[in-house]
């Protein structure tokens, strides 16, 4: 339930260093204007879709050239040109970027992005986020991801029940790691097979609406299901890099470096009949503007919406009692 903010005070998490991410923009280059009116993400998300359906007619490897020309036309559509031409790189940035990308793939076991077709959809509705939160710092280091006072620690939530969400941690050792092996082999349908949180950390707005999530998801899924599962939080662009290297489809900018972009689990819900419920949910909460999705096969990508900011820091604070 979203309720006024009481008065504010001291935020539940243990005492964290002022460690402040760092903005990041290209040195030399000025802030983009926003446009005086905000671009209609419906319309490009729908030419985005028919983008796809061109680029998946020409996903052999002797369309190369057709593909780079398929993009650098349709991109310069004003459903899409709009969004691009909007966020810090710019349509030509975009462009650029992408080409670059669809040049560099490769597939494997790691990516979300199982064929060309995928690769640009991720990259084009990835935009959304940069556009929505291009003014906001980038957490550029790990350090400044575990330091940072505007992200709280989901443990210390956790342990006092206060998340209606689960999540596991990466194991942090050989021991570990051996354990978590162990126990996917004696009981492999558990949890949902990914790594598991780098960090445990958040910003409180994004608590919110994961726990409002949560909430809905339990009084809408089957009997039975399991809590809403998240794979990814906030992270930093260093660790970015590092998912890129492993072969991930970790795009760059990021809202997860903005600490407003999460994952959270579908495919694993398919075993209780609860997968087209979460989904279901989710549109919806697009549909009203409050979040942006992306359908990345096993888990979906989520960005909270500027809009919806200011409303979620006083949900969580009334539901924490600050």
């Amino acid at each position: 339930m979203r309720v006024p903010s009481r008065s504010p005070g001291q935020q539940p998490g243990p005492p964290v260093s002022p460690t402040a991410p760092a903005r990041r923009r290209p040195s030399g280059t000025a802030p983009r204007r926003l446009p005086a009116t905000a671009p209609d993400l419906a319309a490009y998300r729908g030419a985005v879709a028919e983008l796809l359906v061109e680029v998946g007619a020409l996903a052999d490897a002797a369309s190369t050239r057709a593909r780079q020309v398929l993009i650098d036309e349709r991109l310069r559509e004003p459903a899409l040109a709009a969004v691009l031409d909007a966020t810090p790189q710019g349509l030509i940035g975009a462009r650029e970027t992408l080409l670059l990308e669809m040049a560099r793939y490769q597939p494997n076991e790691r990516t979300s992005a199982r064929d060309l077709t995928a690769l640009v959809r991720i990259y084009l509705l990835s935009r959304i986020d940069v556009f929505w939160w291009q003014d906001a710092p980038t957490f550029v280091t790990d350090d400044q991801v575990n330091g940072s006072a505007e992200l709280v620690d989901l443990e210390w939530l956790r342990r006092r029940d206060l998340l209606r969400f689960r999540y596991q941690e990466q194991p942090a050792t050989t021991l570990g790691r051996a354990a978590r092996g162990l126990r996917r082999r004696l009981r492999p349908d558990a949890t949902p097979h990914t790594a598991g949180l780098l960090f445990r950390r958040a910003r409180r707005e994004v608590v919110a609406l994961l726990n409002d999530i949560g909430r809905e998801f339990a009084t809408t899924a089957p009997p039975a299901t399991p809590p809403l599962w998240v794979t990814s939080l906030v992270r930093s662009a260093e660790h970015q890099y590092r998912l890129r290297r492993l072969g991930y489809a970790a795009m760059l900018p990021s809202g997860h470096c903005l600490g407003y972009s999460v994952d959270v689990e579908l495919a694993w819900f398919e075993r209780f009949g609860a997968r087209d419920a979460l989904a279901e949910l989710l549109l919806a909460r697009q549909e009203t503007g409050e979040i942006s999705v992306i359908d990345e096969g096993q888990a979906w990508h989520l960005c909270l919406a500027p809009s919806a900011r200011r409303r979620l820091r006083r949900a969580y604070e009334a539901e924490m009692g600050v």
